[in-house]
């Protein structure tokens, strides 16, 4: 639509004509927004915009070309870490890029979780809880984890979309993100350090262990009172 508008074609049917995808549904509003004059500066000021995203367009394709050869040795480890939500391919790369692939530097998942800043904090003093904040860390490390939380969050019948509505209804969806970006930082470190493949705990997670804790408690509770119990699963 803009290369025929900087080729000189005025016409707002036949450009409206041109448009892709989404906008095709809007015709009758393209039709009217594109009713106007475009003059010899207009049309300049376009080309020279369209010819500078042709060649950023041109440099992310090189870029891109030049990240996935030097992925090319880690593509098993890329293939693992595919399968869980919200975790695309560009995710994986950055995420390697910044952290590695050699655990052994951090002694456990709460190291790195620490070192990321996606970790909340702990700050309580004298009975009074202050802010949690988990600091700046790592701008693109952190930025790329809370954005796969986001979309992991939105992922249907998975452990971390369980998680994320769990904790927004508690905390709000703002604190749910990093939570959960937090959640995945610590899958990424098990799976690299232990060679497994992942497995989703599924959406009934939190429920079974909700579960589970109330008929432990009960139990403890009757047995304090002198009641000798023995549990039964009728479903069975």
């Amino acid at each position: 639509m803009l290369e025929a508008l900087v080729a000189g074609n005025n016409d707002p049917l036949q450009l409206a004509g041109l448009a892709r995808r989404k906008l095709k549904r809007k015709q009758a509003l393209l039709e009217q927004a594109l009713r106007g004059q475009v003059g010899p500066h207009q049309r300049f000021m376009l080309a020279s915009q369209l010819r500078q995203l042709d060649f950023l367009d041109g440099e992310i394709e090189k870029l891109s070309a030049e990240v996935e050869e030097r992925m090319r040795p880690l593509q098993e480890l890329v293939e693992r870490l595919d399968p869980i939500p919200g975790v695309g391919r560009r995710t994986i790369e950055l995420v390697l890029a910044e952290i590695g692939t050699h655990m052994s530097r951090f002694p456990t998942e709460r190291h790195l979780a620490s070192w990321a800043k996606v970790s909340p904090g702990n700050n309580q003093s004298g009975g009074k809880r202050r802010s949690g904040a988990t600091g700046k860390g790592n701008p693109w490390l952190r930025s790329t984890l809370v954005e796969a939380g986001r979309a992991a969050s939105r992922t249907r019948g998975t452990y971390f979309s369980a998680q994320c509505h769990r904790l927004a209804a508690r905390r709000g969806g703002k604190r749910a993100a990093p939570a959960v970006a937090h959640s995945l930082l610590v899958v990424m470190y098990h799976l690299i350090k232990k060679g497994t493949a992942y497995q989703d705990l599924g959406v009934g997670f939190f429920d079974e262990r909700a579960r589970e804790a109330v008929v432990q408690r009960s139990v403890q509770r009757l047995e304090r009172l002198g009641y000798r119990v023995t549990l039964e699963d009728w479903a069975a």
